[in-house]
């Protein structure tokens, strides 16, 4: 509320097309141009597709309409939404914290990626060559191609030797220098500009690297800048956050498609191996792709569903994005591996020597591609701008979510400029420490623990909590009150929500489990304190759930099974602000009002008219409690079944 009284504009987006951009935005990011493309090829080329399609349809498709709907149907942020079931709001606080951690990795990538741009515009590209200060001996200086192309291994020196001219003992140690040496794009990213330390171990780790922290700045104020006007200007920034990267990806493609090597980069690719669907971390990668790759359980599509029109069809837009999201990883692979055919054609290795992911495929692997191309500055200014656009799209929603919780949940509506530049000033001193000689580390271990085991516990209670203790009849009941019908492939959805999509997450989380190694970075083993350090991150944004819900129940009064029965219903706030409950505003309740008074009978009701409301959108409004009193002797009764 403002000062005068008056309640002031969560605001809204001025169109459907902002909405649909940011979405897609928000989905397609870093991680379809360097995750995707390797996890084909690994798990069976073109095979690869069937999981992917069939963990879409039971996992990402139907989690992403789930959170679409939720959104928009309670016009509130992740903090807030949870007004449907009041015992389970640390969900809303988990979801933030994961946000949260996110953001603050995520944005550092970015200033790499603006390092590099900046980087990019020279003559000649500094990583492309071994003949600056950084490198070691280890830098391969000399082009090993016709060497390597008759079974031959170059030596540091520069000559070539064949395994019948020298010791079966030489030829060991050839190999073994062979696969110690760099690409001098490795060493301009490892000794140049992240400046790596040998480990936590370091003393001198912490020191600043001031060219990194300078981006950092520049990422966190341009983030700021599409932000500060709130879902209106972002909603103007993501028509080129999300339309650009395809621009940029069809003229990689075009001229991808002109290069020596490329065919064989595209059947490395797609070369199928039916045998591989046989395989369970084929499945299960497929699984942790879709789940990832979407961005459910950070808050993200809550937030940018709320800002909604309550009748806006978000069945068509879950479908529109999972698809495009979808198909825009499947046309990467189409860029990255061709231009990866052309590389390993250059050096004359296989494709699998040079083929990677992650940050190794962006800042190593591409880069020593581009490097070897005509007019190479160019192609490297466009795959980096393209990686910009990329990863603020994703950064924009990140925050945003951390921003409007904070606004809904302290009401500072009014103040929304001054918690943007909050939450973008602690976001970039936090990320400071990722631009120390120990950031790499830092950052990997955030990459690690904050958005994986958490997010996938979320996203198995938050259905849960939905689809059994709201009840799923309640929630189709809400989308068919925006929808203006039921969704098609009705009882598709109560399966996927209540049973499929539930399951598949937990086997995801169990797999991952299973799958669970400590973490390490090149050879180096990450200390016992830094993994314990990881799972507390992860398992105290998990901790805000139970805690919360502890708190609930002891502050208010009663026998304890009451207690938790009368959270477990909806307030009177859930729902839009905006008279869409069946055309009547619901009665406010006074949240400070305990359950019943120590000197009352517990054989009471406890639903009273205004909570009914929620539970019930048809009932009367001039509903007598004493009536409903006398129905019910146990007064623990749950009316969680479908709406009458």
């Amino acid at each position: 509320m403002a000062d005068s009284g008056a309640p002031v504009d969560r605001g809204a987006w001025d169109n459907k097309l902002e909405f649909l951009l940011s979405c897609l935005s928000f989905a397609v990011g870093l991680g379809n141009i360097w995750r995707f493309p390797y996890l084909c090829y690994r798990n069976g080329g073109g095979v690869f597709l069937i999981p992917y399609v069939a963990m879409l349809l039971t996992t990402g498709l139907p989690l992403f309409f789930f959170e679409l709907c939720l959104g928009q149907f309670g016009q509130e942020g992740p903090l807030t939404i949870w007004k449907i079931c009041p015992l389970f709001t640390g969900l809303g606080l988990s979801m933030v914290m994961v946000a949260f951690f996110i953001g603050l990795y995520y944005n550092v990538i970015i200033a790499w990626a603006f390092f590099y741009l900046f980087s990019s515009f020279t003559a000649s590209l500094p990583w492309a060559s071994c003949d600056h200060w950084w490198n070691t001996e280890a830098c391969r200086r000399f082009d090993s191609k016709n060497c390597t192309l008759h079974d031959g291994l170059m030596a540091m020196n520069g000559s070539c030797y064949y395994r019948d001219e020298v010791t079966p003992e030489q030829w060991r140690h050839l190999n073994a220098t062979f696969m110690q040496s760099k690409l001098p794009a490795d060493e301009y990213f490892h000794n140049f500009m992240l400046d790596i330390s040998e480990g936590f171990h370091e003393e001198d780790g912490h020191h600043l690297q001031w060219h990194l922290s300078l981006c950092l700045i520049l990422a966190w104020v341009v983030v700021f800048l599409g932000l500060f006007r709130g879902v209106s200007g972002m909603g103007k920034a993501v028509y080129f956050t999300a339309l650009f990267p395809y621009c940029v990806l069809l003229i990689l493609f075009a001229r991808a498609v002109t290069l020596d090597g490329y065919s064989n980069g595209i059947a490395f690719y797609l070369t199928p191996k039916w045998e591989k669907l046989l395989e369970v971390k084929v499945w299960a990668d497929a699984a942790m792709q879709i789940f990832f790759s979407l961005g459910p359980c950070w808050g993200g599509l809550i937030t940018l569903a709320s800002y909604n029109k309550f009748n806006n069809n978000c069945l068509r837009d879950a479908l529109t994005i999972t698809v495009a999201n979808c198909l825009t990883s499947f046309f990467a692979g189409f860029v990255i591996f061709g231009i990866v055919g052309f590389m390993a054609h250059e050096m004359g290795v296989p494709v699998e020597a040079v083929a990677a992911q992650g940050a190794g495929l962006a800042f190593i692997a591409y880069p020593e591609a581009v490097a070897r191309l005509p007019i190479s500055p160019l192609w490297a200014i466009l795959f980096f701008v393209m990686l910009l656009t990329l990863g603020l799209g994703s950064q924009f929603t990140i925050v945003q979510t951390v921003i409007t919780s904070v606004v809904d949940v302290f009401e500072l509506r009014e103040h929304y400029m001054k918690v943007c530049v909050g939450m973008c000033v602690v976001g970039c001193s936090l990320g400071l420490s990722m631009c120390t000689k120990h950031g790499m580390y830092i950052l990997q271990l955030l990459d690690d623990y904050s958005g994986t085991y958490s997010a996938l516990m979320i996203g198995a209670i938050e259905l849960t909590v939905v689809c059994w203790v709201y009840g799923i009849d309640n929630f189709m009941e809400d989308i068919k009150k925006m929808l203006g019908d039921y969704p098609t492939l009705k009882y598709y959805w109560k399966a996927t929500w209540c049973f499929l999509t539930p399951l598949s997450v937990v086997l995801i989380l169990v797999f991952t489990f299973v799958d669970y190694s400590p973490s390490s970075y090149g050879h180096y083993a990450y200390p016992t304190w830094a993994n314990v350090l990881g799972w507390s991150i992860s398992f105290t944004c998990i901790a805000a759930i139970p805690i919360r819900a502890v708190i609930l129940v002891s502050t208010k009064s009663g026998p304890v099974w009451a207690r938790i029965t009368a959270l477990c219903r909806p307030t009177a706030g859930w729902g839009p602000p905006d008279g869409h409950k069946d055309g009547r505003e619901l009665p406010p309740i006074d949240s400070r009002t305990p359950l019943a008074l120590e000197d009352e009978e517990y054989e009471m009701e406890p639903e009273s008219s205004s909570q009914r409301a929620t539970r019930n959108w048809s009932a009367q409004a001039d509903e007598d409690d004493e009536e409903e009193e006398e129905e019910e002797e146990d007064g623990l009764h749950m009316k969680l079944g479908s709406r009458k």
